[in-house]
């Protein structure tokens, strides 16, 4: 009959024969094989039309079931309907079939209307039900909500069970629940340690994990793998070898999950071997690999560079007729890019380019191309996809992306005209008619604020807006870092105004930006009202404290740019040769000779070479010491003939003039 039902398109020629002989098992499982929404409902449509075919509410759930999984929220509401004219009352399932549907199908508020429909008609969902419910919170992230049901649940059944067998039985205690518990299936616990463990609740992961045991129900593998995945993911992983060693002593055998979890986790840990011996000991133990298994090695070693470990896989799935992802096809080009083995990479990219991969795999490939090494890559696998017509606005971004990332426009752009090629394929991609987006504008205009190009960045800040785009904190940083170089004080103010009003506010760059602006005109309350907020949001950084150190040296403020160079020094803010450089002049300037020394030790022991800035501000402690200019002069001809030995007779002469002038250097202690 259900052959028939397959070939046949009328139905009374397949299903009056059995007419008289149908029983209700019967109508249940030909609903149940229905895959088509249309069919079902053409069959469902035929019993009810037959006076002799009594249908109740397990062949409504059925249908109710199928209707949601093809999401047809209409006949479902309609078939509600007809349940309510028809007296046929919705039992527990009928409301978790309804919860789970809905959920699924991404209409959670409904289905929580349908939970408290429930509730309304004094029914305490099942088991079944209530895990439905708890899935469907854990997948919309809200753990507290989904333990917070699963104590009014249980605190709901023993009311019941009271009621029934006049006593609670023993059993669960949900976290932080009072009173008397309920016994519960070994799936039910199951979902309560997977929800725990999603939340980061370890501590009652493993005491429900206990209860379970002390309840006397055995945990499956499905509890093993939960409890491993969890453990691991939170860093355990001496808890993830003795969770194995309980399972083994229990005599639950790991299954394919189980392997693909503990390989998974230790790749994620960066213990590739071990993952690698995972992968022998599942097939030891005559479990076969699934494609998940593959690709999550296959990832690993690809991400690591492992070249011949990944080929050894790639054969295997090729043996096994197992597709590798995009994800791991995009890992497999960049390692062969890294490794330098641009042709292999080629082989990756075409096969990427057929029609069975996703078009976004080619994008990490083209943004590792991207570089000056192998610019040319990028744009080979750019024209790949264009005479494919596999372009998106995607691929777009990624190669405008690539003309930018170079970074010295003024260098490279000026003299091979990439900036214009970004241009030029951005016009390209308004004749594809495909549209660009905040992205692709941003860098633009980024592309041309760190050239100065004001004009440019106008023209694109206007056209994106006139799209209906509104900029973001990414481009208004880059309208920021603009106005500051080419020094437009006014329309830099504006845009710092329109970034402190996004969430997050000015970031600590744009923020340094305009300090530095304010600085050079001298401008000393703005520059410090800036820095003053960056110090209380925690994000002040070496640079801020350079340029407010610099700002006060230029405006003859020695005693508050001496206060930020020890500031700077205390708190381990001298880290790279420029902020080191900006100490010595002003030390120079100031005639702080000891503290001059004592810093370029400093230096020195941190392993940053000091450059002819530095050396020019020490001549000038030399000098302001009485050593003649002939002396200085000696020794920087030592410097560029022997670096080393220059340095150390630097550091000599230093240490000796600044310790025989040591009461007689104007070394100020007022500050």
């Amino acid at each position: 009959m259900l052959e028939d039902l397959e070939t046949v398109s009328n139905l009374d020629e397949t299903l009056k024969p059995w007419e008289k002989s149908l029983t209700k098992k019967g109508r249940t499982i030909i609903l149940k094989e229905q895959v088509e929404w249309q069919r079902a409902m053409e069959i469902f449509d035929w019993f009810k039309k037959r006076g002799s075919h009594e249908l109740n509410v397990i062949h409504y759930n059925i249908v109710l079931r199928i209707l949601g999984k093809a999401q047809r929220w209409g006949e479902i509401e309609r078939l509600w309907g007809e349940m309510r004219e028809r007296r046929i009352e919705p039992i527990n399932s009928t409301y978790g079939t309804l919860i789970d549907v809905y959920s699924k199908g991404g209409r959670r508020e409904q289905a929580m209307e349908w939970l408290e429909l429930m509730n309304k008609r004094g029914m305490v969902p099942d088991e079944v039900t209530m895990g439905i419910v708890v899935q469907m919170y854990k997948m919309a992230g809200e753990f507290k909500k989904a333990e917070e049901f699963l104590k009014r649940w249980s605190l709901c059944k023993c009311q019941v069970e009271e009621r029934v067998n006049g006593a609670p039985r023993s059993g669960i205690q949900v976290n932080g629940s009072s009173g008397s518990t309920v016994c519960l299936s070994s799936h039910t616990y199951n979902n309560l340690i997977d929800t725990y463990g999603k939340a980061g609740q370890v501590k009652e992961a493993y005491e429900t994990f206990h209860q379970m045991r002390g309840e006397g129900i055995l945990p499956t593998t499905v509890t093993f793998n939960t409890m491993i995945h969890m453990c691991g993911n939170n860093g355990r992983m001496e808890e993830v070898a003795s969770l194995m060693r309980k399972m083994e002593g229990l005599q639950c055998h790991p299954d394919t999950r189980t392997y693909n979890i503990l390989i998974s986790l230790h790749a994620k840990h960066d213990n590739i071997e071990m993952a690698a011996t995972y992968f022998k000991l599942m097939k030891d133990a005559s479990l076969e690999p699934d494609a998940v298994t593959y690709r999550t090695l296959l990832y690993a070693f690809s991400i690591r560079n492992m070249v011949s470990e990944a080929e050894k896989l790639i054969l295997a799935m090729d043996k096994k007729d197992l597709q590798i992802d995009e994800f791991t096809q995009s890992a497999l080009t960049r390692m062969y890019l890294e490794a330098g083995m641009v042709e292999k990479s080629w082989s990756w990219l075409d096969f990427i380019l057929q029609e069975k991969c996703l078009p976004n795999a080619i994008q990490p490939t083209l943004m590792l191309s991207a570089n000056v090494a192998i610019f040319s890559e990028a744009e080979r696998a750019f024209n790949c996809c264009r005479e494919g017509k596999r372009l998106t606005v995607l691929e777009f971004n990624v190669m405008i992306k690539a003309y930018g990332i170079i970074k010295k426009y003024d260098e490279a752009f000026v003299k091979v005209g990439q900036l214009e090629m970004a241009v030029r394929l951005f016009d390209e991609m308004i004749a594809f008619d495909v549209m660009p987006d905040v992205v692709v504008y941003g860098v633009l205009i980024n592309a041309f604020a760190d050239i100065g190009g004001v004009k440019d960045a106008a023209k694109y800040l206007v056209e994106m807006r006139n799209s209906g785009l509104e900029a973001n904190a990414v481009i208004y940083t880059s309208l920021i870092k603009l106005y500051t170089k080419v020094g437009y004080l006014k329309e830099a103010q504006e845009t710092y105004i329109m970034l402190q009003s996004f969430e997050a506010g000015a970031d600590v760059y744009s923020s340094n930006c305009m300090i530095d602006l304010y600085s050079e005109r001298s401008m000393v309350r703005q520059a410090e009202e800036i820095f003053e907020h960056l110090k209380r949001k925690g994000n002040a950084n070496e640079f801020s404290d350079a340029m407010m150190l610099c700002m006060y040296k230029r405006n003859g403020m020695f005693k508050e740019a001496i206060q930020n160079a020890r500031k700077m020094r205390e708190l381990g803010l001298l880290t790279d040769l420029l902020s080191y450089n900006h100490v010595f002049g002003l030390y120079a300037t100031d005639g702080r000779y000891k503290e001059a020394l004592a810093t370029y030790k400093e230096m020195l022991s941190s392993a940053i070479q000091p450059d002819d800035s530095t050396f020019k501000s020490l001549g000038i402690v030399l000098l302001k010491c009485g050593v003649p200019k002939e002396a200085i002069g000696k020794l920087e001809s030592m410097r560029k003939n022997d670096p080393q030995s220059g340095m150390q007779e630097w550091t000599s002469a230093l240490s000796s003039v600044i310790c025989v002038l040591d009461t007689d250097c104007p070394d100020r202690k007022d500050a």
